[in-house]
């Protein structure tokens, strides 16, 4: 498997639904084979399902399968192992479309049940508890059959190497796909039959994955190269021909919202260069392509997982936490920015305040924390339809709005005779800007047509905690909050924040758990991106507040991850919480630097020392940010669609990043100050707010950038920008701060 494999398209999560990514059928192996060889039934001791007390909501959907379904784990290997048998290992999501159809069509049918049931272990893993699951068998699947997506359908030995895999598999058979029972009965047959040839090949594919690991590519032995500032106008180049300038990002269908790549275009729009202003209009064709389509949900704000169509139009509706949160903080940033013609600041305020407005109101759990997602089905009288809360017919706006506004709205906002998703209709959207008379009119009429749809069904809500999610959370919240004076949003950030404090993080072992339910953490320790995004949103959450207490744990998560993930000066996803997993990326180590639907783990811990150093002057965190930027050269020129977070933190190493540090005591002018200096776009730009004691002996230990820093001696307050701790002479006025900050961006000195 080539180093780059799939990730040039985005990753496995960027391939779409099975239905569109063809069939493992095409690239041979045991689902050709032949047919079954009968071994027995279903009457060996507990038999039953065993998913009913587990706190997923995904695991919770195949409870009642007549599939004898076991979670994930060392005892499900060692009943495969007791009883010779493969695993049938099937991850996909609560949210999850496809997840749905194939549960109805197979999982639920008795007859499939019985075979699998008699065959093999059945095991369910819910891939957003377990990425790190995922992740193993996901390279496994796309390199046996050459696709990608949810559910996986992965047959394994009991020790957990891969021997054969494949996405959705129909009832019965289609062109280029065969049925899950054939391939059921083919894998059976090949496991008793050829079974040293299964395992030959299952070892096979183990060792090509370990020489494709990634985990001794990030040392931390030595001092890192010094990054060549040119890989990013050459990453923005690169970026640009593989732009969609009609609709905006990039690629064809089906299309994902760019988040960390849309980082990266804003950030280097902030800094001046001769691609500064082409990173500017590709963000901006982007982020309003987004807006004004159907992937954003334009009654309520929430954005959808991504687009069937190349324009934006038809959605794949389940809407996840981690989406929204970096759409948020995108949408922000674009204000912070400034916007241009093609996508003004206003609007882009507009869309943000809207989006965070959805997560609060949609996905905030009672304890303060947000779910994981809404389902991408509704339920309608026993049977899933997806998208069908959200579809209008010109019927249903009639009903709704009355003749005149109904025929005015669907016009507008593309409703016609024939839905664009299903008989059920066509979700809203304009596609264009609209007209002040249209404004007018959207604005009159949206809250009586969102008061209609909230009286249909509603999609399931997944409410599991998710410590990385709920981080970057935390921090869209707490900068949107400052960019658009909301201070709503911002007491939303630390309602999330304290309930991860709290419950995810175990302050006695230094570990943060992945995953809470009911405001139990359980389960795995959490993986490199957990530890990376929750200390993002604390250091954020301290540069908008000031209060010490997200710094301080912020650095506790750093020198955690730090000892968790760092082996003999290697870096690694995990830390090592399954044998099988391990087994099967052939007892190495991983790493996999492709952004996906969130920034990897690695660019996300880069991000995150990056910032930390800012703030404690650690030379050495920063230069451990400085080895794992040495991923970027070859992604950068390759692949820099899926580098994006590592491309937009190398812009904040190489803009300094600035470190501003707000002295003195509270009073209006020390707000505006810290107010303008949270509103610079400056990329990657720090901010520490002097706390109230004025770091006197008597308060808790100051934060390092500020130690020494002190107002003028009439008592005003005073800024201090700075670069590696490295400060200038302090600065009193607005406008004075905002001018050097913009010298600074420009490399004047």
């Amino acid at each position: 498997m080539a180093a780059l494999g799939p990730a040039e398209t985005g990753g496995p999560a960027e391939t779409g639904g099975p239905a569109e990514t063809g069939g493992p059928a095409e690239t041979g192996g045991p689902a050709e084979t032949g047919g079954p060889a009968e071994t027995g039934g279903p009457d060996w001791p507990g038999a039953s399902n065993a998913l009913g007390s587990e706190p997923s909501a995904y695991l919770r959907q195949h409870a009642d399968n007549p599939v004898f379904w076991r979670p994930f784990g060392d005892e499900a290997f060692s009943f495969a192992a007791e009883r010779d048998v493969p695993v049938f290992l099937s991850i996909g999501y609560a949210a999850c479309h496809w997840c749905h159809v194939m549960a109805h069509e197979s999982f639920e049918d008795q007859e499939t049940a019985d075979y699998l049931n008699a065959h093999f272990v059945p095991v369910k893993v819910d891939r957003e508890e377990r990425p790190d699951v995922d992740s193993v068998y996901m390279a496994a699947t796309q390199a046996i059959s050459g696709e990608g997506g949810w559910p996986m359908s992965v047959f394994l030995t009991p020790d957990g190497l891969a021997f054969h895999a494949g996405t959705y598999f129909p009832p019965v058979p289609l062109p280029g796909r065969p049925s899950f029972r054939n391939v059921l009965e083919a894998v059976h047959e090949a496991w008793v039959e050829r079974r040293d040839a299964v395992e030959q090949n299952a070892r096979g594919l183990a060792a090509n994955m370990a020489g494709a690991q990634l985990g001794g590519a990030v040392r931390f032995d030595g001092p890192p190269e010094v990054l060549d500032a040119n890989v990013l106008p050459e990453a923005v180049a690169l970026l640009a021909r593989s732009e969609d300038p009609d609709a905006g990002g990039f690629g064809s269908a089906p299309k994902f919202p760019p988040s960390a790549v849309l980082e990266f275009l804003i950030r280097h729009a902030a800094a001046p260069s001769d691609t500064a202003d082409e990173a500017r209009d590709m963000a901006a064709r982007a982020l309003a392509g987004m807006a004004r389509s159907a992937l954003r949900d334009q009654l309520d704000g929430g954005f959808a997982r991504y687009s069937v169509t190349a324009d934006w139009s038809v959605p794949h509706f389940e809407k996840m936490l981690y989406d929204n949160a970096q759409l948020l903080r995108l949408y922000a940033h674009w204000v912070r920015l400034g916007g241009n013609e093609v996508f003004t600041a206003g609007e882009a305020a507009s869309v943000a305040s809207r989006c965070a407005e959805w997560m609060v109101d949609s996905l905030k759990l009672p304890n303060g924390a947000l779910a994981s997602s809404l389902d991408a089905d509704t339920v309608v009288g026993g049977v899933h339809h997806e998208g069908a809360t959200y579809l209008w017919t010109p019927e249903s706006l009639r009903e709704a709005l009355g003749p005149r506004d109904a025929e005015a709205v669907a016009d507008m906002m593309n409703v016609g005779a024939r839905g664009t998703v299903s008989e059920l209709g066509s979700p809203l959207h304009p596609a264009r800007t609209l007209t002040d008379a249209e404004s007018r009119l959207w604005q009159r009429v949206r809250p009586v047509l969102l008061a209609s749809r909230n009286l249909r069904n509603q999609p399931a809500r997944d409410e599991k905690v998710v410590a990385g999610w709920n981080g970057l959370a935390v921090a869209a919240l707490a900068e949107a909050g400052a960019i658009l004076d909301r201070t709503d949003l911002v007491a939303a950030a630390e309602a999330v924040a304290e309930y991860l404090a709290d419950v995810h993080w175990d302050s006695s072992s230094q570990v943060l758990v992945r995953v809470s339910h009911d405001s139990r953490a359980r389960g795995i320790g959490g993986l490199l991106e957990d530890y990376a995004f929750c200390t993002e949103g604390f250091l954020a959450l301290y540069a908008v507040t000031g209060t010490k207490r997200w710094y301080r744990l912020a650095e506790e998560l750093i020198l955690a991850a730090c000892s968790r993930f760092v082996e003999n000066g290697h870096l690694a996803d995990s830390a090592g919480e399954s044998a099988q997993v391990f087994n099967a990326q052939g007892q190495h180590a991983a790493l996999d630097p492709f952004d996906n639907a969130t920034p990897s783990g690695a660019a996300g811990f880069a991000g995150a020392l990056l910032t930390y150093a800012a703030y404690s002057g650690s030379h050495q965190h920063r230069l451990m940010a400085g080895n794992i930027l040495g991923l970027l050269p070859p992604l950068a020129t390759r692949a820099p669609r899926v580098a994006g977070w590592l491309l937009a933190t190398a812009q904040a190493a190489l803009a300094g990043p600035v470190e501003a540090a707000v002295a003195g005591y509270d009073s209006p002018l020390r707000r505006e100050l810290h107010s303008a200096l949270l509103k610079s776009p400056s990329p990657g730009l720090v901010v520490a707010l002097q706390s109230d004691d004025g770091g006197s002996p008597a308060g808790e230990a100051e934060v390092p950038l500020l130690l020494h820093r002190s107002g003028a001696p009439d008592g005003s307050p005073q800024v201090y920008l700075c670069r590696d701790m490295v400060c200038e002479r302090p600065l009193g006025d607005v406008a004075a701060v905002q001018a050097r900050l913009a010298a600074m961006a420009s490399g004047a000195s």
